[in-house]
């Protein structure tokens, strides 16, 4: 069953956690409140934290002085490791202290843009045809500034508190995760009462105006990037030779392309099918409501598989993103490589997966090299009372809607600090076009509603209401 998007607006004027307002000392003023997230979220996108090199210490500047303001002691961290350019930032919203703390993380690089596939510049914070544009403004700065504005909310309201409120700023999440990895590594000290933690990796994909679900990420893939290095003889290309490195490379590359790595259902994500099978009919909804099984019949396969989110939660995935030869037409390189962008589902064994890619490519000449080491495998379990606050905070919004776990394909700051053995979820506060999503998420003319930021601050604020 699939509700329209058309109400999403008038969710702004509604009130749907009456309950959670009752616990504030003073209502919002939600109408305020969206539009000053929204000019907030447009001046943040106008701050260019492209990683590399990342810059991170700009934003760090432009949050710390936002939550001063408000009266919040504010700290800058690991700025000697990362840089002086960089770092991490890190506040918190004091409760009673008789729960744990929750903790909402944010990352604040974001990854290269090139203006001339934009409408808009990407660094301009446009807000236009009711959409604020920029690069980061689903990935994951418009998030962050939510985050920042559902606390800001809770603060100014005067909300009674069981439990404090963290925030953070983690640098480098696009590039290599080393933010997150010293925050959690450095500071357990202040993380040892948060009990939860909330970052990006959730999901509530819009079709055609309709939401499909909400989606909790409990687990993540993680990325085993591979470089691959074939060696031979230079020359001139006047002169060919069997010792061209290239057509090695080629060959290898083609082998790897043409390898259909086997599809298995991990438990997390067979009973994310079983969920959603209830929006489907016939046999489609015998097929995903046992989708193992299903994977054993040649056209479920095919049907599910055509599915490009569903296919990368079935299955390791390879992608081939890099290639790298000669540098001049008429010269044979000493060196051809290419770079893999590989997802390995989160309990798989990292030796026994290259074993097998090397099996299928045969050739000692083909040397692999591990660019990026995986993170921890990362699972959390759902039957909290983060959780619990979640599901009835999109059920006030739509009653009827399907709430359910996800795997993210891609890769979060996550698992750093769920091996500290926080509770760590994917969430996202926004209801988005799935065009918008593969569109804009890394892409080109990212962007967010305006509608979504003042809907995305009440959500979060009622997930974090319900949770005390």
């Amino acid at each position: 069953m699939r509700h329209s998007l058309s109400a999403l607006a008038a969710v702004l004027l509604a009130a749907p956690a009456l309950a959670a307002q009752g616990a504030a000392a003073k209502p919002v003023d939600w109408n305020a409140l969206s539009t000053e997230t929204v000019n907030t979220l447009s001046n943040y996108l106008q701050v260019n934290t492209t990683n590399p090199p990342g810059n991170e210490m700009r934003t760090i500047k432009f949050l710390k002085d936002i939550l001063e303001a408000e009266g919040f002691a504010v700290q800058v961290l690991d700025t000697a490791e990362l840089g002086p350019a960089r770092g991490n930032i890190y506040a918190r919203l004091k409760g009673n202290g008789s729960k744990k703390a929750i903790a909402l993380v944010g990352h604040m690089d974001v990854v290269p843009a090139v203006a001339a596939y934009w409408t808009v510049d990407p660094f301009s914070g446009a807000i236009k045809d009711g959409y604020v544009w920029g690069r980061g403004a689903l990935d994951m700065k418009g998030q962050t500034i939510v985050q920042l504005y559902a606390m800001l909310a809770l603060k100014r309201s005067g909300a009674k508190l069981n439990r404090d409120i963290v925030f953070i700023g983690n640098s480098d999440e696009e590039l290599g995760g080393l933010g997150a990895e010293l925050f959690a590594r450095k500071h357990a000290d202040l993380l040892k009462d948060v009990e939860y933690l909330i970052t990006e990796g959730g999901m509530n994909p819009v079709k055609d105006g309709a939401l499909e679900y909400y989606g909790v990420s409990v687990s993540e893939k993680r990325a085993f990037w591979q470089k691959v290095t074939v060696h031979g003889v230079a020359g001139h290309g006047s002169r060919p030779t069997k010792q061209n490195p290239v057509p090695r490379l080629v060959a290898a590359l083609d082998k790897i392309a043409q390898y259909q790595t086997p599809l298995r259902a991990t438990p997390g994500v067979a009973k994310f099918f079983k969920d959603i099978s209830v929006e489907y009919s016939g046999e489609q909804r015998a097929w995903l409501a046992d989708v193992g099984k299903a994977l054993e019949d040649p056209a479920a396969r095919e049907w599910i598989t055509s599915n490009t989110g569903w296919n990368a939660i079935l299955r390791n995935t390879i992608s081939l993103t890099v290639l790298t030869g000669s540098n001049k037409t008429n010269v044979i390189p000493p060196e051809a490589s290419a770079e893999l962008d590989i997802r390995i589902l989160p309990d798989q064994d990292t030796t026994a997966f290259l074993a097998g890619l090397r099996a299928v490519v045969n050739d000692t000449a083909v040397h692999f090299q591990t660019m990026l080491p995986p993170k921890p495998p990362l699972e959390s379990p759902i039957a909290t009372d983060l959780y619990r606050a979640i599901e009835r905070a999109s059920h006030d919004r739509d009653p009827k809607a399907l709430v359910t776990t996800v795997m993210l394909a891609g890769a979060t700051d996550r698992p750093p600090y769920r091996q500290l053995g926080i509770i760590t979820y994917g969430f996202s506060p926004f209801k988005v076009e799935i065009a918008d999503a593969q569109k804009g998420v890394h892409g080109n003319d990212e962007r967010l509603s305006v509608a979504n930021v003042g809907f995305g601050v009440r959500y979060l604020y009622d997930v974090l209401m319900y949770a005390q």
